[in-house]
């Protein structure tokens, strides 16, 4: 939708004083929803049982039983924030872990602007590619594209909104833009995983086959998505910067220009050697992270610490007082504050899931839908009830650890290869987790960019429609073969 079709609508009847809801409310409002299925929705377990390949427990088919209901009630959906923050699944970070992280990368980034390096390389960046900025959006996209068919990238992404944003406004591009260069690149990576150990491995361990059976056609899906994805961006890119009128946020124009430009003077800032020196530091941080997670074991604790060292190392680089380096850093945390508690909200829903009771319950009608269907209609079926749980359980470990156990041994007496439910299963939770309010990296990243969710939705819902057709297609396919 244009931003004259946004005004259009605003200016009359009903919606002249209407404002989508925030982040915040709809989060919480999604809390409230869940707490009151749980008095509605039978309570049930499977039985569990430990895989030793997994080193986690996971359900037993077959198993499943009623057990008494533990609706949740007002206090519940009040506590469910808070105890979203020290949600200790086995298969993801703690909500506070993610949430310090956060902070530590709002510090960084404020103190490393706050000594002019990324002004000064955004300029020579901008001024090397005048004309040609959008070449920017295929490079990155696969640059994360490789981030999320490799190891699965997901948190680790938040931190380059910050960075993207004020690159693409500079080039005379828009905040979606940034954000779906992120988002989506990441997005259709871990959609097409191929070795990521947090959703095509897991799944295909607790599915009982090696995890590189069905990897061409996992290739294929990832090859093809990525290239809807970036010709999605960048048609929507040239279209903004032929006519800034054209941007789903062009009302927020001047408000995001001044939080991400700033007030800056015509004059270009100087190259220095200090500030290339940092921007090297810069660069090497983020290296160095992606090095720590792919390959070292890292998650949130060293992530955190690492960069806090970067800020210490480019504070002394930049010789600021004490007083300028402890002001920067704590400004720059403030700025995304909101990102660290959207995070915790996001968990909440989850919590309450768990806490009710319903979630197997959930599982088990998805076991009794698919089952006596034909192949082609069970691997379609299967994709959309793995699309419904995603909403549910945005963890794409923690999804394939819950669900592969009950579906993979249906696939047998449906003439289905479990590979196939393996693709269905990572292809559901990837498109997913382009959109959903329950992933605290869409809600977090769209929080950073500033998007508000309920455009992004509207502007990302043709894409998803093409990327859905598009899976539906090679499912069915992969079933003849």
């Amino acid at each position: 939708m244009t931003t004259q079709a946004i005004d259009k609508q605003e200016k009359g009847g009903f919606l002249a004083n209407f404002k989508f809801p925030s982040a915040y409310t709809i989060l919480f409002f999604l809390i409230a929803v869940v707490a009151l299925l749980t008095w509605i929705v039978p309570a049930g377990q499977y039985d569990r049982q430990l895989n030793e390949e997994l080193g986690r427990e996971v359900p037993v088919a077959g198993t499943y039983q009623p057990v008494e209901s533990n609706p949740q009630g007002i206090v519940d959906v009040l506590l469910a924030p808070i105890d979203g923050f020290y949600d200790h699944n086995s298969y993801e970070a703690a909500a506070i872990d993610v949430s310090l992280f956060i902070l530590i990368i709002g510090g960084f980034l404020g103190l490393v602007t706050k000594t002019g390096a990324i002004d000064a390389g955004i300029e020579r960046v901008t001024h090397k590619l005048e004309g040609r900025e959008e070449l920017m959006i295929p490079i990155l996209m696969a640059l994360f594209a490789a981030g999320g068919t490799v190891y699965g990238m997901a948190e680790e992404s938040l931190p380059f909104y910050t960075l993207l944003v004020p690159v693409m406004m500079a080039a005379r591009f828009d905040p979606v833009v940034a954000a779906a260069t992120v988002l989506l690149g990441a997005g259709i990576g871990t959609l097409g995983s191929t070795i990521n150990p947090f959703a095509t491995v897991i799944a295909a361990n607790a599915a009982g086959i090696p995890f590189t059976d069905g990897m061409i056609l996992r290739v294929i899906i990832l090859a093809v998505g990525w290239a809807l994805c970036v010709g999605y961006v960048m048609r929507y890119a040239k279209m903004v910067r032929a006519d800034k009128t054209k941007s789903i946020v062009y009302d927020k124009y001047e408000e995001n220009k001044k939080h991400f430009l700033g007030d800056k003077s015509d004059e270009a800032l100087e190259f220095t050697t200090t500030r290339k020196v940092i921007l090297c530091l810069f660069a090497a941080s983020f290296g160095i992270m992606i090095y720590g997670v792919a390959i070292a074991g890292w998650w949130m604790a060293e992530i955190s610490a690492m960069f806090l060292g970067s800020t210490i190392v480019i504070g002394l680089v930049a010789r600021m007082s004490e007083e300028e380096f402890t002001t920067s850093f704590i400004d720059g945390a403030r700025d995304l504050l909101g990102v660290a508690l959207i995070i915790g909200i996001a968990r909440g829903i989850v919590v309450v899931m768990d806490r009710g009771m319903i979630t197997d319950t959930i599982l088990h009608s998805a076991e009794h839908i698919v089952s006596g269907l034909s192949s082609i209609m069970f691997i379609n079926v299967m994709y959309w009830l793995e699309i419904l749980l995603s909403f549910l359980v945005p963890s794409s470990s923690g999804l394939a650890v819950l669900t592969m156990p009950i579906m993979a041994p249906l696939a047998d007496f449906a003439g289905v290869g479990r590979e196939l439910v393996v693709t269905a299963y990572q292809s559901a939770s990837g498109i997913v987790n382009l959109m959903t309010p329950t992933s605290a990296v869409v809600m977090g990243g769209l929080a950073i960019a500033r998007v508000p969710y309920v455009r992004w939705l509207k502007w990302v819902a043709p894409l998803l429609g093409m990327l859905t057709v598009l899976i539906m297609a090679l499912l069915s396919v992969g079933v003849m073969m």
